[in-house]
């Protein structure tokens, strides 16, 4: 065989181990699978509320609508709107001397006649709303009717005037109401005298249901679930190779969980990206345990 045809063998020969070592490699990097990525997060000692949350709008508690109980004629009317009247003033006088009185503390809003007008027995003559003593009826699911008590303070948001009042039960009605197959009861609520409050401004009512304080906490991002929807979480070990630790899990307020065993105060816990986008399959808002569930009205 000649050197030039040998040269060209050796050329080709060479190319072929070249192009074959290229393919393994290559064949190598794409087998291997890729590596986890992996968020961390250090375990906190903290506190945790969850709350029962109710809706309604505010109503006034006191309201007259000043009636002629009889055929009567009009003498003179004591007062105009816009005035404050006290219970037991005066009104407005009959011509056969009679007089209606106030009969709540309120402004005048609405008058309906003018003197020496004659009108009919039931007659609305004037109006009188008390803006002092506001309150907010809110319906309540038979579920949860168990966190109401009379006397217990609420938190009532009302966004229109972007405030947060206190707010009281004074009384939840003996008898449910059914609607859509759902039974509700009504719940009153006694609002602190606020200047801004408005007569039909929609609010938010928050009540405690749960509370847990100085206790062991993590994201619930980084709790996942197997498919006995037990939660677990993940470690690192003395090699740093990851171990899956069962937990057990008190409440949860929607962004944080209460680890009741299974993970210590300052522990780094692993999760993957991927992970996060499940969570929330094992976790309802509000739970007291591993499905996270306590009903209707909580949050």
């Amino acid at each position: 065989m000649s050197a030039k045809r040998k040269s060209k063998t050796r050329k080709w020969l060479i190319i072929g181990i070249v192009v074959i070592a290229v393919a393994v490699i290559a064949g190598t990097m794409f087998m291997r699978p890729a590596a986890a990525s992996y968020e961390s997060v250090i375990a906190k000692t903290g506190d945790i509320t969850t709350y029962y949350s109710f809706s309604g709008n505010v109503e006034t508690k006191n309201r007259q609508t000043v009636m002629a109980e009889k055929i009567l004629q009009i003498s003179e009317i004591k007062v105009k709107e816009g005035d404050t009247v006290s219970e037991g003033d005066v009104l407005l006088t009959t011509t056969a001397g009679d007089e209606i009185k106030s009969k709540i503390n309120g402004e005048v809003v609405k008058i309906n006649v003018e003197d020496n007008a004659q009108v009919m027995a039931g007659t609305a003559l004037l109006e009188i709303v008390d803006y002092n003593n506001l309150e907010l009826n809110v319906k309540v699911d038979e579920y949860d009717i168990h966190a109401l008590a009379a006397g217990k303070e609420a938190a009532v948001k009302i966004g229109a005037i972007n405030k947060e009042i206190t707010g009281k039960i004074s009384s939840i009605s003996k008898e449910g109401q059914v609607m859509n197959g759902i039974t509700f009861f009504i719940a009153t609520i006694d609002l602190a005298n606020d200047k801004d409050l408005r007569i039909g401004m929609s609010a938010e009512v928050k009540l405690i249901s749960n509370k847990a304080a100085g206790v062991v906490t993590l994201p619930m991002t980084a709790i996942q679930f197997d498919d006995n929807n037990q939660p677990y979480v993940l470690k690192k070990d003395q090699n740093g190779a990851e171990v899956k630790t069962e937990i057990t899990t008190g409440i949860n307020d929607g962004t944080s969980v209460e680890v009741k065993s299974g993970v210590a105060n300052g522990e780094t816990i692993l999760y993957k990206k991927a992970a996060a986008a499940s969570t929330q399959v094992g976790f309802g808002r509000g739970g007291g345990n591993a499905n996270g569930s306590n009903g209707g009205g909580n949050e």
